[in-house]
């Protein structure tokens, strides 16, 4: 079976700067990416995110700074020479070789002895539950099918680094929900280090052991995802992973995720309600509702709500009281 080579796969990124021309798309960043971790680059579009990873690939130069692996820089080292394995958004296999000649293609550049190669194969096509497809050619396969070849032939020849670039975003929700779950399987299986850049808040959230929040070129928060999601540093942070609604207070800016408010009919809740006012919208979404509310004060904030626990039942108009928990609004740094 598979096993990634357990004393390699460590990255440190010191001081990275690119700059093209005038304009700087990555600022300064200094990351510690620990050997079989799955590491995400979250962030909107211009965020760095795609450069960054362009980078650490070698297909890109750095204008300063260093990037090492186990230690040892790799900075002036090319693409080819740094041995990771890469997963792109457009798959990028070859049309005309089946399934089996996609795996083994990079041993087989490499000169590594038919039977080496058969075996190894046999082990990805094993490993991404392909067994059965190894002689069709990609036009036969679905867009799911056809990234799990491509990582099967990423993973192939051991790499110690593994990087994928949006990999899942030529397919629809439900399948890379789906391929998603593939996906880490294979993670925990291998031990690979993952490097995955996405701007997909959901899938960095369920899949990552860390993720790397970047805007403008520079890291905003890095965290595990319940961190990040639970004690967000900045009101970027907070607005990007997930929702939140902003506090304005005399002592500072409070995030508060929607899901963590309860919501009553006015003189219906139990205790002193945080704040009143009334319902301007209720929008049902299957398990769940969305509710903007309007206080008295003038602040609009939205209220999710598990639709079972619309008990009164509310309505649009409705005058009405929110509850939160003492530590639900995260008081954000400046």
């Amino acid at each position: 079976m598979f096993e990634a080579n357990s004393d390699k796969g460590s990255l440190q990124v010191r001081d990275v700067s690119k700059f093209f021309g005038t304009f700087c798309a990555v600022n300064g960043v200094d990351l510690e990416i620990q050997r079989g971790e799955f590491l995400t680059l979250l962030g909107p579009s211009g965020s760095g995110k795609t450069t960054l990873l362009m980078m650490i690939a070698g297909f890109l130069d750095i204008t300063s700074g260093d990037i090492a692996l186990d230690g040892t820089s790799i900075s002036g080292v090319p693409a080819e020479k740094r041995n990771f394995g890469m997963v792109f958004q457009g798959y990028a296999l070859f049309p005309h070789m089946t399934v089996r000649d996609n795996i083994g293609y990079a041993l087989s550049v490499r000169k590594r002895p038919e039977a080496e190669i058969r075996e190894k194969v046999d082990e990805m096509l094993d490993l991404v539950q392909l067994v059965d497809f190894a002689d069709r050619k990609p036009g036969q396969l679905s867009g799911g099918q056809q990234q799990r070849v491509a990582l099967a032939r990423a993973l192939c020849f051991e790499p110690p680094v593994l990087l994928l670039d949006e990999p899942l975003g030529a397919l629809d929700k439900k399948l890379r929900v789906e391929v998603q779950d593939q996906l880490k399987d294979i993670h925990k299986r291998v031990g690979t280090t993952f490097i995955y850049v996405t701007h997909d808040q959901e899938e960095a959230l369920s899949m990552s052991d860390r993720i790397v929040i970047m805007r403008d070129g520079a890291i905003e928060q890095v965290g595990t995802p319940y961190e990040l999601y639970e004690k967000p540093a900045n009101e970027f942070a907070a607005g990007f992973l997930g929702k939140s609604n902003f506090l304005q207070r005399a002592d500072g800016v409070y995030a508060l995720r929607p899901e963590k408010i309860d919501i009553r009919a006015s003189g219906t809740g139990e205790g002193e309600p945080r704040l009143s006012g009334t319902i301007q919208s209720i929008t049902y979404f299957g398990s769940m509702q969305r509710i903007m509310f309007l206080t008295n004060g003038g602040e609009e904030l939205e209220v999710d709500i598990d639709s079972w626990r619309n008990r009164d039942p509310l309505e649009e108009g409705q005058s009405a009281d929110l509850y939160w928990d003492k530590g639900a609004a995260v008081k954000l740094e400046g």
